[in-house]
């Protein structure tokens, strides 16, 4: 049967595809246009399978709290390029993938795939967004994280997001704090909370590589431990979050930052998130 701009024009606005795959969908269902989507989605799927071992280095971290900031859900919808990540559609996509997530709190991934999204499930949905793009897309990162207070930091290029978990704020400005910490976390990357969460393999790396130093530069046998040590404590000072310097003053420790808000109120847990 013949098929008319009209008919292909209105199955492109309902998916998105591109005019030829929905003229292409329409003859191939001599027009009906329920079939048609079929069929668009059936290439969706088709797109998934092909692109299954594309890097997926692109993409937006999504976060949401609860009103009274005890509780952040977040995940990453990453894709292959930063043209699709941008889309409107694609992170329109990802804030109701997010929202679904957070209403119904899944286990895993797996679970939120299984969600609906209006007449779809979330899986149906990414495989109809990858037909739109024909790039791989998937859903990473997820995390559920609760708390006395829970806040959420998301760098300017939404690829890079940092949860924080206060303890003891008291009556300070918890959103705040968090947010400032969540940038300390984005710009210096510490590798731990403090230095009783650094594991033992990289502290006994550290101390060897601290007394080999003090042997390359002549110290005396007899301080090269104490040398070792030394440089320990720096990097510890360096590397965990509480003992660096805040970035936006840097007379002070994160930790004394935090306690100068509230007497007590200090990180329990922090999680960074990127889409890489």
């Amino acid at each position: 049967m013949a098929i008319s701009a009209k008919q292909v024009n209105e199955l492109r606005k309902a998916t998105g595809a591109g005019m030829m795959d929905c003229k292409k969908a329409l003859v191939e269902t001599d027009g009906d246009f329920d079939k048609a989507i079929e069929v668009l989605r059936k290439k969706g799927q088709k797109v998934s399978a092909k692109r299954a071992d594309n890097e997926t280095s692109e993409g937006t971290v999504f976060v949401k709290a609860n009103e009274d900031y005890t509780e952040v859900v977040s995940l990453s919808l990453v894709c292959e390029t930063d043209f699709v990540a941008i889309n409107d559609e694609y992170q329109a996509l990802g804030n109701a993938i997010l929202d679904a997530a957070a209403a119904a709190k899944p286990a895993d991934v797996e679970g939120i795939m299984a969600l609906s999204l209006g007449d779809m499930t979330v899986a149906e949905k990414i495989t109809e967004t990858i037909g739109k793009f024909g790039e791989k897309i998937v859903i990473k990162n997820y995390e559920v994280i609760t708390g006395e207070k829970v806040v959420a930091y998301i760098h300017s290029n939404k690829k890079l997001g940092v949860i924080v978990t206060l303890a003891n704020v008291g009556e300070a400005d918890y959103v705040t704090a968090g947010k400032d910490v969540g940038m300390q976390i984005a710009a210096m990357n510490p590798i731990a909370l403090s230095s009783d969460d650094v594991d033992e393999a990289t502290k006994a790396k550290e101390l060897e590589i601290g007394r080999e130093i003090a042997l390359k530069e002549g110290k005396p046998e007899a301080i090269v431990d104490k040398i070792a040590q030394g440089k320990l404590q720096k990097f510890f000072k360096d590397n965990t979050l509480l003992a660096q310097d805040f970035v936006k003053d840097n007379s002070m420790s994160v930790a004394k930052y935090l306690d100068s808000l509230n007497k007590g109120m200090t990180v329990v847990s922090f999680k960074r998130i990127t889409v890489g």
